[in-house]
């Protein structure tokens, strides 16, 4: 069940259909086959530069050349990715029906009642709990659900219970009957790198379990309208209407991001995918599983990207960083001892890049704890512990979606 956004960006729940998809694997193929051949010239006794997951791997041989695989690291975390069929309810009125001329001259009731009618679609999912049965998909998949049916790769089908949801980062919390379950390992975001390898896993169109490849194409995409909460990795792995909460995974097998949305301005896929990072995705299913809910943060200030403009008129050699417009008084920011013009250039230890991640970041981090903040005061660096307190009816809300 696809749903348009401005600018083409389409969620990816979706319904059975069939179509076409190129491939990105040459690409990766390339790199691989450099790496094995670095591999067969080094000299004896030095141990070839293979990543983990491909130096585990027993690598074939065809016609007497090595031929690297992914089929090993993929054997071990696929079991770990489930396919979502959800049967739900709507209501929808009918707009002629709103209008009272159109139903007096057709002697239609005053009163119209909403119809009800009935939607499937069709998501994907990722274990991340076994002992508890935890799976972590997307919002949307699961949104106006009243049965949803998860189906592992060898085709054992659970009816899941919805444990939570939010919607301003799209990430819901499912759970089926622990046991002899898989779980995909779950890698930390906030390393990755532009330009690094990963593989989508998920069930496009209703197909079925189907693994595509890429790499990381940017980091922090926001304003895209698609969640109150943006930070997407960006990737030209082949997504589409049915991968929507499947994992992104990096090469060690490692679940770094959950495959939420593409920029389709004609339907398909043009390779250019989003998925929210997993570190994002973990803080709300820590909180969704806590408090049943996700309890936004605050330190009370007003934030802004740092511009060029700004980064001259400051005198500061940073090029990226949040920049403090205002700070309320008899807030923590306040009591911290934070000042207007100062220059925030991490925060946990992490780069910020724009003022939307240091927002993501205090709205995600629990109530009642500190962030540690980097600051760039007049060229001085100096670090502050911030408390976080609840954040008020003013915190920033997600943008209405288009249907």
């Amino acid at each position: 069940m696809a749903k348009p956004f401005l600018s083409g960006v389409v969620l990816l729940a979706a319904h059975r259909i069939t179509r076409k998809v190129p491939s990105t694997m040459i690409r990766m193929l390339s790199a691989l086959l450099v790496m094995s051949a670095v591999a067969a010239i080094a000299p004896p006794g030095i141990a070839p530069l293979l990543p983990p997951a491909l130096a585990a791997a027993p690598i074939p041989e065809v016609g007497g050349a090595v031929v690297p695989s992914l089929a090993p690291m993929l054997s071990r975390i696929t079991p770990g990715v489930v396919n979502i069929a959800v049967r739900g309810r709507v209501k929808e009125q009918n707009p002629l029906l709103q209008d009272p001329f159109f139903r007096r001259f057709f002697n239609l009731p005053q009163n119209q009642q909403p119809e009800e009618r009935e939607t499937q679609a069709t998501g994907s999912g990722v274990i991340v709990d076994a002992a508890r049965g935890y799976v972590l998909t997307n919002g949307h998949v699961a949104e106006n659900a009243t049965r949803i049916e998860v189906t592992t790769k060898d085709n054992r089908r659970f009816t899941a219970k919805l444990i939570g949801t939010d919607t301003d980062t799209d990430i819901a919390v499912l759970q089926i009957p622990a046991g002899t379950l898989a779980v995909v390992p779950m890698g930390d975001s906030d390393r990755l790198q532009v330009g690094d390898f990963v593989l989508a896993i998920g069930n496009p169109f209703g197909l079925g379990q189907t693994v595509t490849s890429g790499i990381v194409s940017a980091l922090g995409r926001s304003g895209l309208g698609i969640e109150g909460y943006e930070d997407f990795i960006q990737t030209d792995a082949s997504i589409n209407p049915g991968n929507s909460g499947g994992p992104l995974v990096n090469l060690l097998g490692e679940c770094v991001g959950i495959n939420t949305a593409i920029l389709a301005p004609g339907g398909g896929n043009i390779g250019i995918g989003f998925a929210v990072p997993i570190n994002m995705a973990r803080k709300v299913m820590d909180q969704i599983l806590r408090y049943g809910e996700v309890k936004r943060g605050r330190i009370g200030v007003a934030i802004q990207d740092l511009t060029p403009d700004l980064a001259q008129a400051m005198s500061t050699a940073h090029t990226t960083g949040a920049v403090i417009a205002r700070v309320d008084a008899g807030s923590p920011a306040e009591k911290a001892g934070l000042h207007s013009g100062d220059l925030v250039v991490a925060v946990n230890g992490v780069a910020v890049r724009s003022g939307t991640q240091l927002r993501n970041v205090i709205g995600l981090t629990r109530i009642g704890d500190d962030v540690e903040l980097t600051l760039d005061r007049k060229g001085a660096e100096r670090k502050v512990a911030v408390h976080v307190d609840p954040a008020g009816p003013s915190a920033p809300q997600k943008p209405q979606r288009q249907r």
